[in-house]
């Protein structure tokens, strides 16, 4: 196994929890197998690429209903836990290398054959004498790609899914979340995946290698998808290739999406099951979209998290919603699935479940906390600070951004490297690169639970650089937790398809997308925003040349100038929730 650190530990991303008995153990040795089980069965894909799956299926009676997961990371060999509890339920069960891997032919080129390879494996699994014709697709991380992908393409044999920390468009989503570059995320896990092994007290150096383009040249082993998700840093056929934008109206299944707060795929957990209730085809499907989302980062279901324990309410045993989930949609029986909320979410800082039937809800107040100052808001020792009142005429704050030394990654959404969660920000709030604004201490509590967004008027002595924002728990100890953050590329402030490079000393403005939360805070807290120009290793740094994407070898200091006054009044656009 590569050696790479991920965050909650040794994490082997989500899907092999899955495989390994995460929700049941594994069987003993010497144990006689309560089902029958097919090796490395090859199923024929349209271009003739045949992929490997290993079948578990009851030992009498049939034909069944079947559980299908495709994955990139192994399977399961004959005595898998996960199996024999589906099977003893009398399903069949089929997991199946992706293209390229464990037993799979072909290339293995990351979210490019899923959709298509998805649907072939569920046509051929339909016509199985041992199918009954209805499929429910699990797993999660890479595994709850595969689900959406081939989702999109409606094999009359799908019934249902249950995704766990889910994607479905790669570009926005995984590779350029704002047009900046998911360092840590894409080659940490491209590394993985394309075999290069890389010793963890290397990482900081590694992340740190220029030319990006070339970045695997340090290792001994080329991976060809790692430059190719340099060479194609907008949002063009390479990436539509790779994503499902577009196909939603066609999804006509019930979708059960799990995911965390604090996942990498937090934001996309919910936009998915949105976009299916808002366009598909199919009433049923519209209908029946549903949301569970918790203080997890990408293992969900338990209470501690970064430096935070959120209580004994937070456990989930995410197996069991998948289970009841799928007695209820293939099985017809009744397992209280009827009864769940839309969006089962937990509220933090309360630490409580709350099912609500819409995102955003309904009742959300989107409040402006405006940015205010006399130019001297770096460190939180600094005079920024968050009103509701809007701003008169004020001096300006200044930042210097120098890439050679950048705002550190410290939680937050995170998988590869800096581990995710919340944790106190004090030390990167100590920075004179980091702007701090803040709220008095709250009178009462205040809730958010929504999309947050931050609308920033700012220069730069660069044609190209990047600016960030995070939303931040004052504790009444002083304690300063992260909720969520953003960044926007600048080239990137109209559009990711046709960038363009700013003016030197020009104002812009900006919108930089925070993704979501859900948090009250309490009375005696405060609500905190944090502006910087970096936040590495998640993200790459910003050469601040306006060069093309990936090129260049060396970093260069930018002047950074956030403007809050009446002509530019730069807020936070906060989703409060009446209480």
């Amino acid at each position: 196994m590569p050696k790479f650190s991920w965050t909650g530990g040794a994490l082997w991303l989500l899907a092999l929890s899955f495989f390994s008995g995460f929700f049941g153990g594994r069987l003993g040795n010497g144990q006689d197998l309560p089902y029958r089980f097919q090796k490395d069965v090859m199923i024929p894909m349209r271009d003739g690429a045949q992929l490997a799956a290993n079948i578990f299926l009851p030992k009498e009676g049939g034909p069944f209903p079947a559980i299908l997961m495709r994955s990139p990371y192994g399977k399961p060999g004959e005595k898998s836990g996960e199996a024999k509890r589906y099977v003893e339920a009398g399903y069949a069960m089929v997991i199946q290398d992706c293209r390229g891997r464990g037993g799979s032919q072909g290339t293995w080129d990351p979210f490019r054959y899923d959709a298509d390879d998805g649907f072939d494996t569920q046509e051929w699994i339909g016509r199985q004498p041992w199918s009954n014709g209805s499929i429910g697709t699990a797993g999660g991380s890479y595994v709850g790609w595969t689900q959406w992908a081939s989702a999109s393409k409606a094999s009359r044999y799908l019934k249902t899914m249950v995704p766990v920390v889910p994607f479905g468009n790669v570009y926005y989503e995984i590779a350029y979340p704002g047009g900046a570059f998911q360092l840590s995320l894409l080659f940490g896990w491209g590394a993985m995946v394309g075999g290069i092994q890389v010793d963890p007290a290397r990482l900081d150096e590694a992340w740190k290698r220029l030319p990006l383009k070339s970045w695997d040249d340090q290792f001994n082993k080329k991976v060809f998808f790692l430059s190719d998700w340099v060479a194609h840093p907008v949002y063009d056929d390479y990436w539509r290739k790779r994503g499902i934008d577009g196909r939603y109206e066609d999804i006509t299944v019930p979708a059960l999406n799990i995911g965390g707060w604090y996942d990498i795929f937090s934001k996309t957990t919910i936009e998915l099951i949105d976009q299916v209730r808002e366009k598909s085809k199919d009433r049923l499907a519209r209908r029946n979209q549903f949301v569970v989302l918790g203080p997890w980062g990408h293992g969900p279901g338990g209470r501690k998290l970064g430096e935070l324990d959120f209580g004994e309410a937070a456990q989930r045993n995410v197996g069991d919603l998948q289970f009841k989930w799928m007695e209820y949609w293939l099985r017809g029986q009744s397992t209280g699935v009827e009864d769940w909320p839309a969006y089962d979410l937990f509220i933090m800082g309360e630490n409580r479940w709350r099912g609500e039937n819409e995102w955003p809800l309904a009742r959300t107040r989107f409040t402006s906390y405006f940015l205010r100052g006399q130019g001297k808001a770096n460190t939180r020792a600094g005079d920024g600070a968050l009103s509701l009142e809007p701003p008169g005429d004020q001096p300006a704050d200044t930042l210097v951004f120098d890439p050679n030394d950048p705002a550190p990654t410290r939680g937050g959404n995170n998988l590869v490297g800096p581990p995710a969660g919340p944790f106190d920000q004090g030390a990167v709030e100590n920075r004179k690169d980091v702007l701090v604004y803040t709220t008095p201490p709250l009178e009462g509590p205040l809730e958010a639970t929504g999309p947050v967004k931050m609308v920033l008027y700012a220069a730069s002595t660069a044609r190209d650089t990047d600016f960030t924002a995070k939303l931040v728990d004052v504790h009444a100890d002083g304690k300063a937790y992260n909720l969520c953050d953003g960044i926007i590329r600048a080239r990137y402030r109209d559009s990711f398809t046709s960038p363009e490079l700013i003016e030197p000393g020009k104002i812009y403005r900006y919108e930089i997308d925070l993704w979501v939360t859900s948090n009250v805070f309490l009375t005696g807290h405060r609500l905190r925003l944090e502006v910087s120009s970096s936040n590495f290793p998640r993200f790459d740094r910003n050469p601040n040349t306006g060069n093309p994407f990936g090129t260049d070898t060396e970093l260069h200091p930018a002047t950074q100038t956030i403007y809050h006054d009446a002509q530019h009044p730069s807020h936070l656009l906060l989703p409060v929730i009446p209480r």
